[in-house]
């Protein structure tokens, strides 16, 4: 009995991590880069639909690895205080580990240069880790 109760308790953290972090890619994230779309020139419409080259859309996509960074971030943040710290802390979680996993592995895994320093990334992936956080409080609260 303990072992299908503690089973079910990870299956609570990687489902409900991966359900907030999915969802919180098309509204926060996107909504981070419509801020930054209308206030400043050349910057990327957000909730883009255009197939990547596996054929899937690549906000789909993009909310695919949120939900990925969610199962991570649910199973970090039972470390988190609870409060508005938990909520910045989403935030820093968001804002720090997606954008320098981005800018330190993926780049150089997939032959480009490492990014110089930009904002856009911590302030579109940190609008994501508070969406996350916020989502991953309310499915807890409804369970």
């Amino acid at each position: 009995m303990a072992r299908s109760s503690s089973r079910s308790f990870v299956m609570e953290f990687v489902i409900f991590g991966f359900v907030a972090g999915f969802l919180a890619v098309p509204v926060f994230h996107q909504l981070a880069q419509l801020g930054l779309y209308v206030t400043i020139p050349g910057r990327n419409f957000p909730w883009n639909m255009r197939p990547n080259a596996l054929g899937v859309p690549a906000l789909i996509n993009l909310a695919f690895w949120g939900g990925v960074w969610g199962i991570v971030f649910a199973l970090i943040q039972t470390r988190f205080p609870r409060g508005v710290l938990y909520f910045v802390l989403a935030l820093l979680f968001g804002a720090i580990l997606p954008t320098a996993f981005g800018w330190y592995v993926l780049a150089p895994w997939r032959g480009q240069p490492v990014p110089a320093f930009s904002i856009y990334g911590p302030i579109i992936n940190g609008a994501w880790g508070l969406g996350t956080g916020i989502i991953y409080s309310l499915l807890n609260r409804i369970r």
